[in-house]
This record gives structure tokens, sequence and C-alpha cells, in this order.
């Protein structure tokens, strides 16, 4: 018989040693020491919690921490806290019941055993141990006699649930109503000026009404060739604000190269036009142009022209703000009186306010501007007459939200999914306005309106129709909202942000506004000035 050759020989067998045999025996034998020492736990742990009221060792509830953690205790189903505490929730509802039966001595009874059980949990964590069994145990079986006491007087768990129940209903009424009650007084803190700010303004009109020097250089500002000349940049801000326009224009030319080339638009109202005209005069804006003016000098944007400066001068849209709205479903943001301000519906007629220019960026009041806004001017719109961020990736911002599709007029001309946009950041082409006739639309939409069956109130809604089909979408990082009302927003987002908006109740220059987004706001207010620090000191 050949021999096979030696690569398909097989190869000869191997005998472990005797080491490795012994090795494994302990790794066999510690495997199940360990097994059975996983058991032996879980059944100790199983007996304890068969037996829950009192465990003795030692005196003291067993616990594998030196610290007491209170609420770590009171959520283990077999601590002395965890049962003083689901007997003082009986008790509790026991209470009331007992009241309510004229059984005031047992409702005082367990008022008080209920009191001393609080002072001894406060006792405990304290002193950063568990409670003794000692401490507990007198507590324990007291109130077990008192719960006993008090089902044996007929206090069943049926009277007990339907009981608690109506005190429940009754709870969540006085929340509702507390919860519309904050709103309310947060809406009205929104609207209010801080004493500050009225204080600066009071200083400023002093000021100018003091100083002629100031009104020499505001005329000459009126009468520049910058405010007309297409080759610089132009911003717009219409607002009552003396100091939230100064951080809007602080930002503004900060974060930009050449700030000469700026030029601002504001207008004001009558109260507030010295104040603002003595601030933007007196001091450093790095050479950029300012002009002031008042809404009050617009003597062509009047009733006869305008359906919306008619609808503010009734007297019944006047009351529904100064007498307080008598419909108790209605938003207490369509309460706020800027509704009143012809301010809020400037930006309708930018085109009118400004002949001679060919595009204007729009901002608010309540932002603040991060990076530099001159690239806006070179964006190509496509022929489209706004520029904005659009804001339906949420679903309460599209149409269907802001208006009633039950009627036809909309329902027949505008799609109910289509998405909304915001105010805030706008580029508006002034050229392709006027070509579009957008202030028409926009009276239209506001004559269709007027008894409010569209829309309720505000600027955005009629800006969505007026400017529908008319919209080019920017980019998202251009215009980052929700700073005056979400404490969430992403860092990133933020610093990405060529504009942060503060749109919402928690205005940044009120004492209850986000402190986290705060200083994106106070870094462009000059808190040096002399008068606002003679403020705030006083």
């Amino acid at each position: 018989m050949r021999r096979r050759a030696a690569d398909f020989r097989r190869p000869p067998r191997r005998r472990f040693s005797v080491w490795i045999w012994v090795l494994l025996g302990l790794l066999l034998f510690c495997t199940a020491g360990f097994i059975l020492l996983v058991l032996k736990q879980n059944q100790e742990y199983q007996d304890l919690a068969q037996h829950p009221t009192l465990v003795r060792n030692g005196g003291k509830l067993q616990s594998a921490q030196n610290k007491l953690n209170l609420t770590k205790e009171t959520t283990t189903s077999n601590s002395y806290a965890r049962q003083l505490l689901d007997q003082m929730t009986l008790a509790k509802a026991y209470i009331v019941i007992a009241k309510e039966h004229n059984n005031h001595h047992l409702a005082w009874e367990l008022a008080s055993k209920i009191r001393s059980c609080q002072f001894l949990l406060s006792k405990a964590a304290m002193r950063d141990s568990p409670m003794t069994l000692n401490e507990a145990e007198p507590l324990i079986k007291s109130l077990s006699t008192l719960i006993f006491k008090a089902q044996d007087a007929h206090y069943d768990i049926a009277t007990t649930i339907m009981t608690m129940k109506s005190h429940i209903q009754a709870l969540e009424e006085r929340a509702n109503a507390a919860t519309v009650q904050s709103t309310f007084f947060g809406q009205l803190a929104a609207e209010s000026v801080p004493k500050n700010l009225h204080c600066v303004n009071l200083k400023l009109l002093a000021s100018w009404l003091t100083m002629k020097k100031l009104h020499e250089v505001t005329n000459e500002i009126k009468n520049s060739p910058r405010l007309v000349d297409n080759n610089l940049y132009h911003f717009c801000v219409f607002s009552d604000n003396l100091l939230a326009v100064s951080a809007v224009v602080n930002s503004t030319i900060s974060n930009t190269d050449h700030p000469k080339q700026l030029v601002f638009h504001i207008v004001t109202n009558e109260p507030n036009y010295g104040a603002m005209q003595a601030w933007f005069v007196s001091n450093d804006f790095k050479g950029s142009t300012i002009e002031v003016q008042k809404v009050e000098d617009f003597t062509w944007l009047n009733a006869s022209y305008s359906p919306i400066v008619k609808k503010l001068t009734e007297t019944d849209f006047q009351g529904y703000y100064i007498e307080g709205s008598k419909d108790l479903n209605n938003e207490p943001k369509f309460e706020n009186p800027k509704y009143l301000s012809l301010l809020n519906h400037l930006r309708f007629y930018i085109p009118e306010i400004y002949p001679h220019l060919e595009k204007v960026v729009f901002l608010d009041d309540d932002v603040i501007v991060q990076k530099d806004l001159t690239p806006l001017f070179s964006l190509d719109l496509h022929g489209n007459v706004n520029g904005a961020v659009e804001t339906c990736l949420e679903a309460f911002h599209r149409f269907y939200k802001y208006f009633n599709f039950t009627n036809p007029v909309l329902s027949s001309k505008f799609d109910p999914q289509a998405c909304g946009w915001a105010f805030g950041l706008n580029v508006f082409d002034l050229v392709a306005w006027r070509n579009a006739n957008v202030t028409d639309v926009y009276h239209y939409w506001q004559e269709q309106n007027s008894d409010g069956s569209l829309w309720k109130l505000g600027t955005l809604p009629a800006g969505l129709l007026a400017f529908y089909g008319r919209t080019e979408p920017l980019d998202r990082r251009w215009h980052v909202l929700g700073l005056g009302y979400d404490v969430n927003i992403d860092n990133r987002l933020i610093e990405s942000a060529a504009v942060v908006h503060f749109n919402g109740n928690l205005k940044p220059w009120l004492k209850f506004g986000i402190g986290r987004y705060k200083p994106l706001w106070e870094r462009y207010v000059n808190q040096t000035h002399p008068y606002l620090v003679d403020c705030v000191r006083n």
C-alpha cells in the first residue's frame, strides 16, 4: 500500500496539557459560583419585596449608600419614606371627604399626622440618612389606624373616587384660569416700556428741545443726496422703541466692512420723534447716514387712500383695545395695542415713502444683525418682489392656519397648504413692487377683510396674500426666528444666522426676557451713554 504524500497526510492528534484542563476546571467553577451568588441575591430581594412593611436591620433601613437620596428613597417600594408618602396621600383624600361630611375631628387628626410625617421626612432629608424603625413605626401604625377609622365611617373607594374627580375638575378649571391670566399679564408686560428706557427718552427729548445744533444737523441730513442714491445700501426700520432701533442700527453697522455705504431710514411717531433725532444725531455711527421721519408727516396716508388707516380710526376698532375684548375665546396676542399703530402697517407703503429707491432691506426693531447684509442687495429675486425666509418647516405656518378657507373668496385663489414666510428681514425690489401694484393688492384684501371674516388681525396674513406668488425663498440662515419665546434653539443655528429675531413676548430689553439670548442684544446697546447710565442708576 502506497504512503500518502506529506501534504495529504492526516495531522497527528495533540493531547491537551494537564495545566489546560486545570484552568478550564477553575473557570467553570468560578462561573458556577457567580451564577449561584446572583440567584441568591435575587431571592433575597424577592423575599424583601414580599415583606415591605418593617424590616429590622440594626435599627435602620437597609441602604447601599452612606447618604440619603430622598427622591430614590420615596420611589423604592420597601422604604419607610415611600410607605409614609402613600399613607399621606390617602389621608389627604380622606381629609377632604371628612370635611364634606362635617367630621372635623377626624379631619383634624389626619391633618396632624400628615404634619408629623412631613416633619419626619424633612428631618431625614436634612441629616442625609434614612429614617429609623423607631421613628417610622409609630407614625405608620397611627396613620393606618386613622385610615381604617375613615373607612369604617363609610368613606368607601367609590365615594373617594367621585369626590376626587370633582376636586380634580375644579383644580383643572382653576389651572386653566391661571394660565389665561398669566398669558394676559405676560402680554401686558411685553407691551410696556421699562422705566429706565422711558427716562432716556425724556432726557433726549429735553436735549432736542434745547439744543439748536441738533436741528441744524438734522436739516443737513434731510437734504443729503445719499438718501436717494441707489448705489448705496438702504435699510428701513419703523418703530417707536429707541433702544431697540439703536441696537438694530449698531449691529448692522458693526458687521459690515463699509459702514459709510449704509443708509438707514427710520420712521417713528410724534411722541418719540425728538428723542430719536437727538440720539442718532448726537452719537457716532461710523459715518453711515441715518434719516428719521415721523409718520404724522405722511399726509397722503389717510383714510381716503388706505383702508387700514380708515379701519384704525374707527371707534369700534379702537374700543376693542381700549376697553378690552368681550370675547373670552379670543387669543390674548390679538389684543395687543400695537395693531392700533400705523407704524406696524407702513411696510406695505415703502415704495410711496421712498419713491426714488429701487431696493431696500426691511428690518423689524426686535432683530439683531450678526453678519454683513450687503450681499442681500445683489441677490437675484427672479422677478419677485419680496425675498423672505419661509417658515413652513412646522405645520402651523401654512396658509390654512392663518386664514378662514371656508370663505370661497380665499379657497378659490389660494392653496391652503402654501408655505408661509416671516417679516423681520425682507428684501424688497421696489421696481417690481410698483410694476405689480402690490400696494393695490394689499388694499383689495384689506377691503375684503373689513369684517374680519378672512383673518383676525396682524400684518403677516395681509402680507401673505399681497405677496402671494411674488416671494423668493431665502436661505434659512439669513433669518432665525423664535428668540422671544423658544428657549431651546440650537446654538449652532444661532451662530450661523445673519439675523436673529426676538419675535414673541420675551423681548431682550424686558426683565423677563430669555437670559440665554440677552447678551446677543445687549452687546449692541451703548450702555456707557451718560443718559442710559444715569437712568439705570436712579
